[in-house]
């Protein structure tokens, strides 16, 4: 295999019976990374690998529906015989090691260091574990947020993370075999750009080139399929719902 994307959730912004908050894997034939720590994923991750034998995390942005499970995690590595080889690297926005120290009562998130290495994300940073290339753009949202572009053996998955409209999505995507990417609003209020409708996630593929169209975190005022179908007719492309369990071999 090349690429495989692994759905662990899709749900915003809380998790649902059968359904967890946002989370992927991914492998390569020598690299496993988990995307997103929604809200649980850390029991879905567990189905489909051995979460000590991570390469990395990559985190999109602070919101709870996307980091939580991390303290899941460090409780897994630290206490609960999953700890792994050496310090998993956690790429984030600034300040991600801070919201489970906090939560433990700890002001210094140093001690998460022996089983999690948290490392800053920026606009274009790239990171490399085998044959698995990880590079984070800056996208819009009402906190500090990054899409990724994930490469290996010359396929591209793009991940929207959580986004408003932006020219910056259709660069991320561009090129992209899938792009899986949020759907999270039926519309837009007045004045607030922070996240995608069907529609801006359907316009967005075309304008990116990209080969299909995977849609997720779908928001409690819509139907993922109905999201879906409205995508799919602004991309006029090959759209798919994620799903829960569902595998996508690029």
């Amino acid at each position: 295999m090349s690429l495989t994307l692994t759905v662990l959730g899709t749900a915003s912004p809380h998790p649902a019976p059968g359904r967890s908050c946002s989370g992927h894997l991914l492998r390569t034939e020598s690299a496993t990374g988990w995307l997103g720590a929604g809200t649980g994923t850390f029991a879905e991750l567990q189905r489909h690998t051995d979460p000590a034998r991570l390469s990395a995390i990559w985190i999109s942005h602070l919101h709870a529906d996307h980091t939580a499970d991390l303290l899941a995690a460090f409780y897994a590595f630290a206490y609960g015989g999953l700890t792994p080889p050496a310090p998993i690297p956690v790429y984030a926005p600034q300040g991600c090691a801070e919201r489970p120290a906090a939560f433990l009562g700890r002001p210094d998130p140093g001690f998460l260091g022996g089983v999690l290495d948290f490392r800053p994300l920026s606009d274009g940073h790239t990171a490399h574990h085998g044959d698995l290339v990880l590079t984070s753009r800056a996208l819009t949202h009402d906190v500090e947020a990054y899409g990724l572009r994930a490469e290996s053996g010359g396929r591209v998955l793009a991940y929207s993370g959580d986004s408003g409209p932006c020219p910056a999505l259709a660069e991320l995507a561009r090129g992209a075999d899938l792009f899986l990417c949020e759907a999270d609003i039926d519309a837009h209020r007045e004045g607030e750009q922070v996240h995608l409708t069907p529609e801006d996630a359907g316009a967005a593929a075309p304008a990116a080139g990209a080969g299909e169209l995977l849609v997720t975190h779908v928001g409690p005022t819509l139907a993922p399929e109905s999201a879906t179908a409205r995508a799919a007719a602004a991309f006029g492309g090959p759209t798919r719902t994620a799903r829960e369990g569902a595998v996508h071999r690029l």
